[in-house]
């Protein structure tokens, strides 16, 4: 309790930032879970649409993204796909980034990863590009959803995925959540905005809670100082302890 009493900020990593609204009472529980399965049936759709996905990369220092992702989309456009899609959707750690796009996109910058200093490339399970204009579809439904639900002040500083900043008010928060689904994570962004302090402040407790500690392990990446006040609490085990 004193944990939840005591906290100054919180983030969430995608859908997740609609948890962490909650947890700082600018959503309500329902209202936030009704928003997010529109949001998920309507990306669902929007992935459907075009065969897309995306594709995580560990790079060396060398590694130039932005160049990588021009000559994949020249590369689709060769095989005469129109306005291909191939960008950064995803910043974690220095180093590390996911790319998303239309699949022959993704399949060149797979067989060319020497040619652009890609260390490793796997691509993700998952339906299609997300954080990029190939989910614009989803943009609408969303928008309408939000403007129905009341969103109040957080109550203590949330984090926003698109530019890493503090959300400032509740118009503020709808307008981003939408910009949301088309704009990149900018995670790695975010843990330098969230630990940013003074030389010799002590960093604060962080706390992820949830199946995994992906976060945690992006953290060490981002903040080592920051990782060694780091907890997992693990949603499910609570649950079980719960019942017993």
């Amino acid at each position: 309790p004193q944990v939840v009493e005591r906290c100054v900020a919180a983030a969430g990593y995608s859908v997740g930032e609609f948890a962490a609204l909650v947890f700082a009472g600018a959503l309500d529980f329902a209202e936030a879970l009704y928003a997010v399965k529109v949001r998920a049936e309507a990306m669902q759709k929007a992935a459907e649409a075009v065969p897309s996905g995306m594709l995580s990369v560990v790079g060396r220092r060398e590694a130039n993204y932005k160049f990588a992702c021009l000559e994949a989309r020249k590369h689709c456009e060769s095989l005469g796909i129109e306005n291909p899609v191939c960008t950064v959707s995803n910043y974690l750690f220095p180093d590390s980034r996911v790319i998303a796009g239309h699949l022959q996109a993704l399949e060149f910058l797979q067989e060319n990863a020497r040619k652009y200093y890609f260390k490793r490339t796997k691509m993700l399970p998952v339906s299609g590009a997300f954080h990029t204009r190939l989910m614009e579809p989803a943009v609408e439904p969303l928008a309408e959803v939000l403007k129905s639900i009341e969103i109040q002040k957080p109550l203590f500083c949330v984090y926003s995925n698109v530019d890493g900043k503090k959300y400032m008010h509740s118009k503020h928060i709808q307008k981003l959540l939408v910009k949301q689904v088309v704009s990149p994570v900018l995670w790695e962004q975010t843990m330098h905005s969230v630990y940013e302090r003074k030389q010799g402040t002590e960093f604060p407790y962080t706390y992820e809670v949830g199946p995994g500690n992906q976060l945690g392990a992006i953290l060490k990446q981002c903040n080592l100082k920051a990782w060694k006040q780091y907890k997992h609490v693990d949603a499910l085990e609570d649950e079980e302890a719960a019942e017993t």
